[in-house]
């Protein structure tokens, strides 16, 4: 079966869903008369308590001209019937009594005048993202927090006299959760990221990221450039391929994930921002240089594809794509490329999800169903257990045709959806390294001031079973290397060797790893053309 509802998923990008409704529950407020004091108390408010007198007579005398007096006596009690019939109203004491009982209720409202409004625009921004979180976040133990409790106490406690102050309040509320995917917008921020999602044509700065990995010199962790966009900001400023990300705007990028510096290179269009970056990746052997960034708009193109003649060895004609986001045209990009490969000749695909930090989740849908025809593609969960899956529906243009996805830890969220689905249906080789393991769905829900907040409502499930959130996919195997780069790593640990510098395995791996099957179509195409031991790795 096909779910009538499909959750959207994000990450450092996610696609906008149905705002929750601003409106706060009602309340209603019991009587005056209701209130009464407790027993050996003296009313402070003598015109109440006159009026509460007057209120209950007026109500007597409006029953039917006044109780009955005698079922009061023979022990009938309110909401019982009788057959007695109701006595004879004079109707000029009607007309009193009446006039007592608007008179009762005008000194009600002397006593206790409609009172100002107490919650202030502030307020009610912060209860929207109270109420947001509260009625779709995927944990109903809030992290242990009493969220009705944290609700009131802050209301009455936290200023909220400005916008800013709004904003802080919001962000620790949103804190007590412990979940860095559920997080707050500046409507800055929103509109940017909505743009990024829905549109071709995105602002910011135009940078493919990735953890560089294997390095010695540089932390592991060392995020660095995969490629500009061509034409973009970034690019037309001077970053280049391997630069490694030390700063964003003097705020260091060591220990930070992918997502992190992400959100930190987002911003309005025309403002800038400054990165100190390090030549391909190290932070030692070259001073750092900081670079100007001003975000502009650019086209996104979240596809590129080539054939790459017969493989060395195998005579294979291999059709590559590499996919570095889910936007609103990953599906359809992928499915073009496909098409247009298999036109071609290509005999076997290879699928590049590496640093591919996710999007938006039916993209995941629309590509797995591409590859297979039948089967679970994901399963959704929530504190409840499963409530929805997703599964094949026997339309894919390429069923059958060897696939192997290569993936790294800048591989998260939808792409790890993806890579779940054709792996566990045993339709594709998983090549590289654990993924990033954002097994998490969150939906935007935008408040009434153009901000909003990113709001955690369910977990991914692979076909198996399985629970990626901070786990990650396991790979089938490493990615291989070519010859090539081996070759280049054995000459250059020698090199330092003979001059009595650093020698030994380090060196090796921090030469190898950049040159691990590149990212850029004709250049993975040129390695697998003359690397025969790539070629059969690929697809063994």
């Amino acid at each position: 079966r096909q779910p009538h509802r499909i959750p959207h998923n994000d990450d450092r990008v996610t696609m906008a869903a149905a705002s929750a409704s601003t409106v706060l529950p009602s309340t209603s407020r019991p009587s005056v008369c209701a209130l009464r004091p407790a027993r050996g108390a003296s009313s402070r408010l003598p015109r109440a308590a006159a009026a509460c007198r007057l209120q209950r007579t007026a109500a007597a005398a409006a029953n039917h001209g006044g109780s009955n007096s005698a079922a009061e006596k023979t022990g009938h009690r309110k909401g019982t019937t009788t057959d007695a019939p109701p006595l004879a109203v004079n109707p000029v004491l009607l007309r009193a009594r009446r006039g007592l009982a608007a008179t009762a209720a005008a000194l009600t409202l002397l006593v206790h005048p409609p009172s100002a409004a107490a919650i202030t625009e502030n307020n009610l921004l912060f209860l929207e993202a109270w109420r947001a979180v509260d009625k779709a976040y995927v944990d109903k133990t809030f992290n242990g927090t009493s969220w009705f409790k944290y609700r009131e106490t802050t209301v009455k406690k936290t200023p909220m006299d400005s916008r800013e102050e709004t904003y802080a309040a919001i962000r620790v509320m949103l804190a007590k959760l412990d979940d860095p995917f559920t997080r707050f917008l500046e409507p800055e921020k929103y509109a940017s990221l909505s743009e990024s999602t829905m549109s071709a044509n995105i602002t910011g700065v135009g940078i493919e990221m990735a953890y560089r990995g294997g390095n010695v010199k540089a932390d592991a962790d060392q995020v660095v450039v995969v490629a500009p966009t061509p034409g973009g900001p970034a690019d037309l400023a001077g970053v280049r391929p391997a630069d490694g990300i030390i700063e964003v705007d003097g705020l260091p990028t060591k220990g930070l994930s992918l997502y992190e510096v992400a959100e930190r290179l987002q911003g309005p269009q025309g403002s800038k921002v400054a990165l100190t970056l390090a030549k391909d990746g190290s932070g030692a052997a070259d001073a750092p240089r900081t670079v100007t960034v001003t975000r502009q708009k650019y086209a996104l193109v979240p596809v590129q594809s080539k054939l790459c003649g017969p493989a060395a060895g195998t005579g294979t004609k291999v059709g590559y794509i590499r996919l570095s986001t889910f936007n609103q045209l990953s599906g359809s990009k992928v499915k073009e490329a496909v098409k247009g490969l298999a036109g071609d000749g290509a005999e076997a695909f290879v699928l590049d999800l590496r640093s591919n930090p996710g999007g938006l989740f039916p993209g995941a849908l629309e590509i797995a169903k591409i590859f297979m025809n039948k089967g679970a593609i994901v399963y959704i969960a929530d504190s409840d257990g499963v409530r929805d899956y997703f599964e094949a529906d026997n339309t894919a243009i390429a069923p059958d045709a060897p696939l192997t996805l290569l993936v790294n830890k800048g591989t998260a969220s939808a792409s790890e959806v993806l890579a779940g689905a054709l792996r566990d249906n045993n339709r594709a080789r998983v090549l590289g390294e654990t993924t990033f393991g954002k097994g998490l769905i969150q939906t935007l829900v935008p408040l009434s001031d153009g901000s909003a907040v990113s709001v955690t409502v369910a977990r991914y499930q692979t076909p198996s079973g399985a629970d990626i959130n901070k786990v990650g996919i396991v790979p089938d195997g490493p990615l291989p290397v070519s010859a090539a780069a081996v070759e280049a790593a054995a000459a250059a640990v020698a090199e330092v060797a003979s001059s009595g510098g650093e020698s030994g395995g380090g060196l090796a791996a921090e030469v190898v790893a950049p040159a691990q099957l590149p990212m850029a179509p004709d250049a993975f195409c040129s390695v697998l053309a003359a690397d025969a031991g790539v070629a059969s790795k690929l697809f063994s």
